[in-house]
């Protein structure tokens, strides 16, 4: 990642409502936003390695055949190097993400933008500093 070149978060949310306002608070935050309404658009921009991504944001509880947690899954392989951050309220989900997903506290749903950005700042520090480009 070039520094100044914004991180790319492709943000997976089924409800529009939840994911058009959290979409545009990234946008307005600096970062560029892929909206996916489902695990199968997902994998489809992972698939098409030309996009840069950093960062993919899940809900867990996607509908579908790439419900989050094989969405996360798949992530994993595709795209190892990219960061993951699965929201969602159960705890249950919570404890099962806590091996797919960075060490850290992952913020619930009903996102709390702020909290969101700033897990998103956290992980690409921390992928900077991993590289030595700090």
């Amino acid at each position: 990642m070039q520094s100044g070149d914004p991180v790319t978060v492709v943000l997976v949310e089924s409800d529009a409502l939840v994911r058009m306002p959290l979409a545009i608070y990234l946008r307005e935050c600096g970062y560029r936003v892929i909206e996916c309404a489902n695990g199968d658009e997902a994998v489809s921009v992972l698939d098409q390695h030309e996009i840069r991504v950093d960062v993919v944001l899940i809900d867990a509880q996607l509908p579908g055949e790439f419900n989050g947690f094989g969405l996360l899954r798949t992530c994993a392989e595709k795209r190892p190097n990219v960061k993951a951050i699965m929201v969602g309220t159960p705890v249950r989900a919570a404890v099962a993400a806590a091996e797919l997903c960075e060490i850290g506290p992952n913020p619930g749903k009903h996102y709390d933008h702020q909290a969101i950005e700033t897990r998103i700042r956290e992980l690409m520090a921390a992928r900077r500093r991993q590289s030595g480009e700090e």
